[in-house]
C-alpha cells in the first residue's frame, strides 16, 4: 500500500528493441544479399523491464514472456537485482506499472517502425500519454538510440578480423515511465544517460542504465504548492517544479509551443473544438510534437479537462483507431495525412507543422467558432505575449555556465508559463462567466434554456453545442459543489460594481439600460466585447463603463486589468544530496538519513517564517522517514503536516501507516499526545460511513401531479423563479385561493409559462433612446401597461425599481409620473367618462401639488397592488437602510403580475403577495429617529440561501491583515460565520460579497479572530480550529488539541505586530496558549468550571467568562479573583453572558443572558457591583463590545416597536456610557435576538441576528448622523 503512494519520479524503465535472434537473421541475410543494405522493417520488442530496486512491487500485475536466448548485444543481455529480461525457454513473470500496456508499448516506442539503416542516426526523444478506463494519466519520455549490428559473419585471417557487412545500424529506445508528467526533467534525464551511454563499452550499458534508474528511484515528487525539488545528475542540474494544489499537476513543458505554430484566431478555432467535442487528429511530422502540443491545448482548457479518449501518439498499426464514432484527440505522423482524410469522414484534421485546421471531408470547418468577445480579448492578450527567449536575453549577459544558463531559461518560462495561463483562464472565464448566476445550488439545477436566452443569436449555437458536452456536464458538478479553483477565484475578482451590486441583492433577471445601449452597438465585434468583458474587468464603475463602450478603447480594457498583472508567487528550491557512489541497500539508507537532516535544517529555518512551505517539509520528511521504516517520526511529521496544511495531508497513506505499527510502536505513539491524537483522528475518521459526494446535475422538468406546499416549494426553487421559502409558501397560498391545498400541474405550467415569456420579452426589449438616456445605468423596466389615457396625456405606463414614467403616444417622448420614495397617497379614484364615472389610479407626491390620473380600465386593480406594494417597499428599505426590501417587492409584483394571467380570481390571489403593503397597514412602519440616524447599511448573508441562517460571529479585518499580494486583496473585510459551519466574506469598503461559502467542518462556529500572519482562526463546536488563508480564501491548517468544543480565542494585542501568543479555551475549561507561527501549544492550563465560555487577556492577565462567575487567572494559569453572580440573580437561570474590562478605568462591565440590567464593578473590589444600568425593552444581554468611550450591548427583548407583527420577539442595540454609567442609544433594527457584535476601526459597528431575522446591521459610531438612501 505504502509504495503505490509513495511519490517517487521513476515507475518503470523499459528498453524495446529488436530481438538477439532477428538481428542475427538480419546480419546472416546482409552476407548474402545485397538488398540487406536498403532499409528493413523489424517488430519491436520488449527487452527489459526495469523496476525500481529499493521498493518493493506493490500494485503491479505480472506479465508474461517467452524467454529467449541471451544476445551478445548489450541490449539484450538479462537484466539483474531490479531488472526483467525477455528470453527465451521457460517463462518468466515481469512485474510492470498497472496502467502500462507492454503489448502497445513496442509500437509507441518506435511509432515509424523500427528500420535497419546503413548509416548512424542521430538520437531522437518523443513523448507518450497512457489514459487508463478511469481516466487516470501515466506519462512516458522515449529516446531512440542508434547501435551497430554485430557481424555474424566476422572470420579471422591471419589473426585479423574481417567482415564483408559491418556497417548496419539498428536502434533501440529507452522509455521512462511515470506517474507524473514530468516531460522535460525526464527528457533531461535521458539526456545525461545518453551521454554515458555514447562513451561506455556494450558490456558496461546495462549497469549504466541500471544505476540511472536506481538514481531515478530515490528521487522524491515534491507537493503541491512553492516547493520545487532539484537533483543532480551529471553533467546537468535538473530540476522538478511541484504542481499549483493537488486537483492540477506540475506543468514540466513550454506552453508557449501552441503560439508559435498556430495563429491566435487557429488556435481559438482548435479550443472550440475541443469544447464541442469534435474527433480531432493532431498531424506533425516530429513525433515529440504531437503529445507537447496535445498536452498544452488540454492545459489551456483548465478547469474543464477533456473526458474522452486520448492517444497523443499513433503508431503507424494504429491508425484503424481513427474509425471510432465517439469524440477523441489523438496525433499522427504527417506522412499519413492524405490517407487518413480519404479514409475516414468528419474528422478535425490539425496540422500543427503549418499551423492549418480542416476537415477530412472539405477544406472548411463548417463549426461555431469561441464567441467574438471572449475570442477579440484572447487575441488581444497573445499579443503581449513575449515567446522568444532569445529576444528577452538580447540585454544580458552571455552565461559561461551551462546549468546557469538553463536556470535562466527555466525563470523566464516559469513566466511565460504563467500569463499563458492567466491568459486561457481568463478566456475560459469569460466564456462561462454567466454559468453560476443560472444555478441552483440547493437543488443542483441548472437553468440551460434561460443561460442560452441570455447569449447574443450568434452564439447560441456554440452553446448548444458545448452545454450537452461531457466536459461541460463535469465543468458543471464542480460550480454547483462550488468547487473554489482558479476559474471562480478570477471570476469573482473581475466582477463588476453592477455584478457585485446584483450578488448582493437579488434582482431578478432584466437587462439594465446599460445593457440595452449596448446591445445597440453590438453590429461590431468591439462593442460586443465591451458588452460582454467590459463589465468583467474590476473597479470599473458604471460611467466608465459606458466610457470605454462608446470610445471603443480596447487597448485600456486590456492594460486595466489588474487580475493578469500579478507575477507568480516566489518558489522556494529543495537541493537533493547527490547521489552515493554506490547504490547498494545500505548507501540508499545512509543517502535517505543525509536527506532527512538536510529537511530537518530546512525545517528549522523557515518555522518561524513560512507555514506553508513548513508543510512541504513536513510532507516530504515524512515520505522519506517511511522509506528508511521510521514509522514513529514520519507519523509524527504527517501529525505536524496536518496542523499546517490540510490540502496536502495523505489521508490514506497515513492510514496504512497507522495500521502498520508493530505493538511496540502503538504503545511508545500513545504515550505522545499529539501522536494519539492523530491516530484517534485516523480511527475516528475510518469508521465513519463513507458518504458519497453527490455530484448529479438536474434539469428543470415541469410537474406531472399535484403539488402540495412542500413539492411546491421545491419546484418553484427549480425552476430557479424564487429561492426564498417565505415567498414561495405566499405563492402558494395565492395559486390555492379557494381550492384544495395543491397546485393543479396545469395551473402551475400556465404561470412558469407565463414567467419565462416575461422574462425572454424583457431580455428582447426595445426602449427608446429618451428613455435609456434619462434612466440610470442600473435601472430595468420591469412592467409596462397597455395604452391608457392619464392626466399627463395618453400612452403607456412603464415601471423600474425607482419610479414610474409614461411613454407618451403620438410624438413620443417620457414624463416622469413618480419615484417610489416621494409617493404619498395611492388609491383607486372615480374619474368622469362621458355621462358615468370609472375607476381609475390616483398617485399623490410630495414634489408635485397635482396627483396624477391614469384611467387603466381592467388593469386598475393590479396596477393598484403593483404601486402600493413597490412604495411600501421603498419605505421600508429607506427605513430600513436595506435595499433587499426593494428587491422582494419587486419579485413581488412579479409573482402577482403572473398570478394573474394565470388565475381565475385573479386580484383576490394576487392581494395575496402584497406582503409589505400588508404589513404598513397593520403596523406602522416607524423606525425611531435615534435608530434611523445612527444605522448605516443592512446586508443579508444568507442571500444565496433559500432560508436565513443565524449570524453567530462577526469579525472585521483591517487591509494589513490580509494578503498583501495585490491591491485588490489588501481591502478590509468582514467575515460571518453563519449556521453549518459556513463562513461568507463582504468586502467591508463596499459591502459586496466576496466570497459566497468557506465550509468549515458542520458544526456551529463560536468564535472567530484574525491574526496579523495573513490568518483568520475559527474556533467551532467540534473541538477543531480552522485556519483560514486570507489570501486563497481556504481553510488548509486546523488545530485538534482541544478536547471539547472550541468557545473562545484571544491575542495579546500589546505589540500590534507581534500576535505570537494566542489564547483559546474549550467547554471544560481547557486554556491552551499557542506559538502563533509555529501553530504548537505553549503552555496548557485547565480552570475549573462548569462551562467556560470566553477568554480576554488584559495586560498579560487572562479573564475568563465561565457562566456562573467571572475568573482572573495568572501567567501561570491559577486563579487569582473570582466574581460571582450579583445578589438577585444567583436564585435565577441566569449565567454571564459577556464581559468587558477598561483596565485604564479600573472598570468590569458584566452582562447576563436573563437580566435587563448591566453590572460595572470596580476591578479592586469584585465582591459586589459598584452601579446596575437598568436596559429598557430587554429581556437580556447577548453580547457586548468596546468602541472608542462608548459600550455597546446587544440585547433581546419583547417589543412591538418598529416590528413586523405585535408579540414578535425583537432585539435592540444599546449605547452606554461608561462615565455617566448612562444609556445613550437604544438602536432597533433586528426581528430576532443579535448574536454577535463588532467594531470595524472604531468608524462602524456591526451586529448580526438570529434565523428569524438573519441579517447583519452596520452602525455608524460617530455622534453626528450620517443620512442616506437605501434601495437607490
Amino acid at each position: 500500500m505504502a509504495d503505490c503512494l509513495l511519490p517517487a519520479l521513476l515507475e518503470a524503465c523499459v528498453v524495446v528493441g529488436a530481438s538477439s535472434d532477428k538481428l542475427q537473421e538480419v546480419s546472416r541475410k546482409a552476407v548474402n544479399s545485397d538488398a540487406a543494405r536498403e532499409h528493413l522493417s523489424l517488430e519491436p520488442e520488449v527487452l527489459h523491464v526495469l523496476l525500481p530496486p529499493f521498493v518493493r512491487s506493490c500494485g503491479k500485475r505480472r506479465f508474461h514472456r517467452k524467454k529467449r536466448e541471451q544476445c551478445a548485444s548489450a541490449a539484450a543481455t538479462p537484466s539483474q537485482g531490479g531488472g526483467a529480461a525477455v528470453g527465451r525457454g521457460e517463462t518468466e513473470d515481469v512485474s510492470v506499472p498497472e496502467d502500462i500496456d507492454l503489448s502497445a508499448l513496442p509500437q509507441l516506442c518506435f511509432p515509424g517502425g523500427l528500420q535497419i539503416t546503413s548509416e548512424q542516426t542521430d538520437e531522437q526523444f518523443h513523448f507518450l500519454v497512457f489514459t487508463n478506463v478511469f481516466g487516470k494519466k501515466t506519462h512516458g519520455v522515449v529516446m531512440q538510440c542508434c547501435r551497430p549490428i554485430p557481424d555474424m559473419s566476422s572470420s579471422y585471417e591471419n589473426g585479423v578480423v574481417s567482415s564483408k557487412f559491418s556497417k548496419l545500424f539498428c536502434a533501440y529506445s529507452f522509455c521512462v515511465i511515470s506517474k507524473y508528467p514530468y516531460f522535460t526533467a525526464l527528457k533531461d534525464c535521458l539526456s545525461c544517460l545518453l551521454i554515458q551511454l555514447r562513451t561506455c563499452r556494450l558490456s558496461d550499458m546495462e549497469e549504466r542504465v541500471k544505476e540511472f534508474v536506481a538514481k531515478l528511484t530515490v528521487v522524491p515528487i515534491p507537493p503541491p504548492g512553492q516547493l520545487h525539488v532539484m537533483f543532480t545528475l551529471r553533467p546537468l542540474t535538473i530540476m522538478l517544479p511541484s504542481g499549483e494544489d493537488k486537483d492540477h499537476p506540475a506543468i514540466d513543458l513550454d506552453l508557449h509551443l501552441p503560439f508559435l505554430c498556430f495563429r491566435p484566431q487557429e488556435l481559438l478555432r482548435t479550443l472550440s473544438f475541443l469544447l464541442q467535442e469534435q474527433r480531432i487528429v493532431l498531424f506533425s511530422d516530429d513525433w515529440a510534437r504531437l503529445t507537447l502540443v496535445a498536452e498544452c491545448l488540454l492545459l489551456f482548457l483548465q478547469p474543464l479537462s477533456w473526458k474522452h479518449p486520448y492517444v497523443p501518439v499513433l503508431a503507424r498499426g494504429m491508425l484503424d483507431f481513427l474509425m471510432a464514432p465517439t469524440a477523441f484527440l489523438m496525433g499522427c505522423h504527417l506522412s499519413h495525412y492524405e490517407e487518413v482524410a480519404v479514409e475516414t469522414d468528419d474528422l478535425i484534421m490539425i496540422n500543427i507543422d503549418n499551423g492549418s485546421v480542416s476537415t477530412s471531408s472539405s477544406d472548411t470547418v463548417d463549426l461555431p467558432d469561441i464567441p467574438p468577445a471572449a475570442a477579440e480579448c484572447f487575441t488581444q492578450r497573445c499579443q503581449s505575449l513575449r515567446v522568444h527567449f532569445d529576444l528577452d536575453q538580447c540585454r544580458h549577459a552571455n552565461c559561461s555556465d551551462i546549468n546557469e544558463h538553463r536556470a535562466q531559461r527555466r525563470a523566464w518560462q516559469r513566466n511565460l508559463n504563467h500569463d499563458i495561463q492567466r491568459i486561457t483562464l481568463e478566456l475560459v472565464v469569460n466564456i462561462f462567466r454567466d454559468v453560476s448566476s443560472h444555478l441552483n445550488y440547493e437543488h443542483r439545477v441548472f437553468h440551460s434554456e434561460e443561460f442560452l436566452k441570455t447569449r447574443e443569436p450568434a452564439e447560441q449555437h456554440f452553446y448548444k453545442n458545448v452545454l450537452d458536452t461531457h466536459i461541460f456536464h463535469f465543468f458543471l458538478k464542480d460550480r454547483l459543489n462550488r468547487k473554489m479553483d482558479n476559474f471562480a477565484r478570477m471570476e469573482l475578482s473581475t466582477r463588476s460594481e453592477i455584478q457585485k451590486m446584483k450578488a448582493t441583492v437579488d434582482i431578478p433577471r432584466r437587462p439594465t439600460m446599460q445593457e440595452i445601449q449596448v446591445r445597440r452597438k453590438s453590429s461590431t465585434t468591439e462593442v460586443r466585447l465591451s458588452m460582454r468583458l467590459g463589465m468583467s474587468l474590476p473597479n470599473l464603475g458604471d460611467d466608465q463603463t459606458i466610457s470605454i463602450i462608446r470610445n471603443n478603447s480596447l487597448t485600456r480594457i486590456i492594460t486595466s486589468d489588474a487580475a493578469l498583472k500579478a507575477s507568480p508567487g516566489p518558489v522556494t528550491v529543495f537541493k537533493l544530496p547527490d547521489f552515493p557512489a554506490s547504490l547498494s541497500f545500505h548507501s540508499v539508507q545512509n543517502y535517505y538519513s543525509e536527506l532527512i537532516q538536510q529537511l530537518g535544517k530546512a525545517i528549522f529555518s523557515v518555522q518561524k517564517d513560512n507555514s506553508t512551505l513548513l508543510a512541504r517539509y513536513y510532507y516530504l520528511r515524512g515520505f522519506i522517514n517511511m522509506l528508511c521504516s521510521r514509522r514513529l517520526d514520519a507519523l509524527s511529521d504527517f501529525q505536524s503536516l496536518y496542523k499546517t496544511d490540510t490540502a496536502i495531508f495523505p489521508t490514506h497513506l497515513v492510514t496504512w501507516l497507522v495500521d502498520s505499527l508493530h505493538r511496540d510502536e502503538t504503545q511508545q505513539a500513545h504515550r505522545r499526545p499529539e501522536l494519539r491524537r492523530l491516530i484517534l483522528k485516523v480511527k475516528t475518521d475510518n469508521e465513519k460511513p463513507l458518504v458519497q459526494p453527490n455530484d448529479h446535475v438536474k434539469k428543470f422538468k415541469l410537474p406531472r401531479e399535484n403539488l402540495d406546499q412542500d413539492e411546491f416549494v421545491r419546484c418553484v426553487q427549480e425552476c430557479g423563479i424564487v429561492k426564498d421559502v417565505a415567498t414561495i409558501r405566499r405563492l402558494f397560498y395565492a395559486l390555492t385561493d379557494g381550492q384544495p391545498e395543491h397546485v393543479d400541474p396545469e395551473l402551475f405550467r400556465d404561470f412558469y409559462t407565463f414567467w419565462k415569456t416575461r422574462e425572454a420579452e424583457a431580455q428582447d426589449v426595445n426602449q427608446p433612446s429618451e428613455v435609456i438616456d434619462y434612466l440610470d445605468n442600473s435601472e430595468c423596466v420591469y412592467k409596462l401597461s397597455s395604452c391608457v389615457k392619464t392626466s399627463h396625456g395618453v400612452g403607456k405606463i412603464a415601471m423600474t425599481q425607482k419610479r414610474l414614467f409614461l411613454l407618451t403616444e403620438g410624438r413620443p417622448g417620457l414624463v416622469e409620473i413618480a419615484k417610489f420614495r416621494d409617493i404619498q397617497e395611492v388609491k383607486i379614484a372615480l374619474a368622469p367618462f362621458l355621462l358615468v364615472r370609472v375607476p381609475s389610479l390616483r398617485i399623490l407626491t410630495s414634489d408635485r401639488p397635482e396627483a396624477f390620473e391614469a384611467n387603466l380600465k381592467t388593469e386598475t386593480e393590479l396596477w393598484n397592488l403593483v404601486v402600493r406594494e413597490m412604495w411600501a417597499g421603498r419605505k421600508l428599505a429607506g427605513q430600513h437602510k436595506d435595499p433587499q426590501y426593494m428587491t422582494q417587492a419587486l419579485t413581488n409584483v412579479l409573482l402577482m403580475d403572473a398570478v394573474v394571467s394565470c388565475h381565475p380570481r385573479s386580484i383576490t390571489a394576487a392581494s395575496k403577495l402584497a406582503y409589505f403593503d400588508k404589513i404598513k397597514h397593520e403596523v406602522p412602519m416607524i423606525v425611531p429617529k435615534t435608530t434611523s440616524e445612527t444605522l448605516k447599511h443592512k446586508i443579508n448573508p444568507s442571500l444565496d440561501l433559500a432560508e436565513p441562517q443565524a449570524v453567530h460571529v462577526l469579525l472585521y479585518t483591517p487591509g494589513q491583515l490580509t494578503c498583501s499580494k495585490s491591491e485588490s486583496e489588501t481591502t478590509p473585510k468582514l467575515w460571518v460565520a453563519l449556521s453549518g459551519g459556513k463562513v461568507v466574506v463582504f468586502d467591508a469598503a463596499s459591502w459586496s460579497m466576496l466570497q459566497d461559502c468557506i465550509q468549515l467542518g458542520e458544526s456551529q462556529l463560536n468564535c472567530m479572530m484574525g491574526l496579523v500572519q495573513g490568518q483568520v482562526w475559527v474556533g467551532s463546536q467540534d473541538s477543531v480550529i480552522y485556519i483560514i488563508d486570507t489570501c486563497s480564501m481556504s481553510c488548509n491548517k486546523q488545530l485538534t488539541e482541544h478536547r471539547h468544543e472550541v468557545t473562545g480565542l484571544s491575542a495579546d494585542t500589546r505589540d500590534q505586530h507581534n500576535s505570537q501568543q494566542t489564547y483559546s479555551c474549550s467547554c471544560d475549561g481547557t486554556i491552551l496558549q499557542w506559538d502563533s507561527s509555529s501553530l504548537k501549544v505553549k503552555r496548557q492550563s485547565h480552570l475549573k468550571c462548569s462551562r467556560l465560555c470566553s477568554i480576554q487577556i488584559h495586560d498579560g492577565y487572562l479573564w475568563c467568562c465561565c457562566g456562573d462567575s467571572i475568573v482572573e487567572l495568572k501567567k501561570t494559569g491559577t486563579p487569582h479573583r473570582r466574581l460571582e453572580l450579583p445578589d438577585g440573580l444567583r436564585d435565577m437561570p441566569s449565567v454571564f453572558s459577556c464581559f468587558i474590562v477598561i483596565p485604564e478605568r479600573g472598570q468590569l462591565w458584566t452582562g447576563c443572558a436573563e437580566s435587563s440590567e448591566l453590572c460595572l464593578w470596580h476591578i479592586e473590589n469584585l465582591r459586589r457591583p459598584y452601579k446596575r444600568i437598568a436596559l429598557p425593552s430587554s429581556s437580556g444581554v447577548t453580547c457586548m463590545i468596546r468602541v472608542k468611550d462608548q459600550i455597546w450591548a446587544g440585547c433581546r427583548g419583547w417589543s412591538s416597536v418598529g416590528g413586523q407583527c405585535d408579540g414578535q420577539l425583537r432585539s435592540q442595540v444599546v449605547v452606554v456610557d461608561p462615565e455617566r454609567h448612562t444609556v445613550a442609544k437604544e438602536l432597533q433594527a433586528h426581528s430576532d435576538s443579535i448574536q454577535t457584535l463588532c467594531s470595524a476601526e472604531d468608524r462602524y459597528v456591526m451586529s448580526g441576528s438570529a434565523r428569524r431575522d438573519g441579517k447583519i446591521a452596520i452602525w455608524n459610531v460617530q455622534q453626528e448622523a450620517e443620512t442616506e438612501e437605501a434601495g437607490e
